[in-house]
């Protein structure tokens, strides 16, 4: 129990203090509430079961969930007319990508065996989640600010060396985990980056480069995590 909690913990200091965007990490310097009572719930004696430390990352989930709802709403009416469609394509895009890689999870995770897997894939499902309610928190900011997120024009990405070699790091450990998946999963890992490639387009026309860096980042991350963990007995 005392390991299967430390594991919890440690899986939270990761997600809270190192898998936020640049953009958004700033404005969460300071432990937000729903990282706070998630890390209270962890460290509970009555809550020290794999089953009880699901339950407290699937709590803040679900609290960031009503975040990330919330900032959206409250970014719609400040936006202009274009740029709100922009929005809504890179929302609509980032949900259907989600959802892929909840199918992906599954297909990976069934693959492991152990309780420290069944903590990794709850912290996987929490992890983009609090991200994205993060970067529409940033959104809202700026556009409260007078500085409407988007309309940078961007390099192409074979012009910009950083993220050339970003994306060769991320086709890299696409192809590790394509190799560690069984056969019949592979399409579910097909589907999932499709959807996250029509999320990457059409986010980018809201963000700079080093933003396009950060959601490539972020994709690599879980990929050289995803493939780290396929086959673990």
């Amino acid at each position: 129990m005392r390991l299967t909690r430390s594991l919890a913990l440690a899986l939270t200091c990761a997600l809270v203090f190192g898998a936020a965007p640049l953009a958004a990490r700033a404005e969460v310097a300071a432990a937000d509430p729903i990282d706070a009572a998630m890390r209270t719930c962890l460290a509970r004696s009555d809550m020290s079961s794999t089953a009880g430390q699901v339950q407290c990352m699937e709590t803040a989930r679900i609290g960031w969930k009503s975040a990330l709802d919330n900032a959206w709403q409250q970014l719609q009416p400040k936006l202009p007319p274009a740029r709100r469609q922009q929005w809504q394509k890179s929302q609509a895009s980032w949900q259907a990508s989600r959802d892929a890689d909840t199918q992906l999870l599954a297909a990976v995770f069934a693959t492991t065996r152990g309780t420290m897997y069944v903590l990794a894939a709850a912290d996987m499902q929490l992890q983009p989640v609090r991200d994205r309610a993060l970067v529409l928190r940033s959104a809202v900011a700026d556009a409260s600010a007078g500085d409407p997120p988007g309309g940078k024009r961007l390099r192409a990405c074979s012009a910009d060396a950083r993220c050339e070699h970003a994306m060769f790091d991320m086709n890299r450990y696409y192809r590790r985990l394509r190799a560690k998946m069984p056969v019949h999963s592979r399409p579910t890992l097909t589907r999932a980056q499709k959807a996250w490639t029509a999320y990457l387009n059409a986010a980018t026309p809201l963000v700079d480069e080093r933003g396009r860096i950060d959601i490539i980042g972020t994709r690599i991350a879980t990929l050289k995590r995803l493939s780290e963990t396929a086959g673990n007995h």
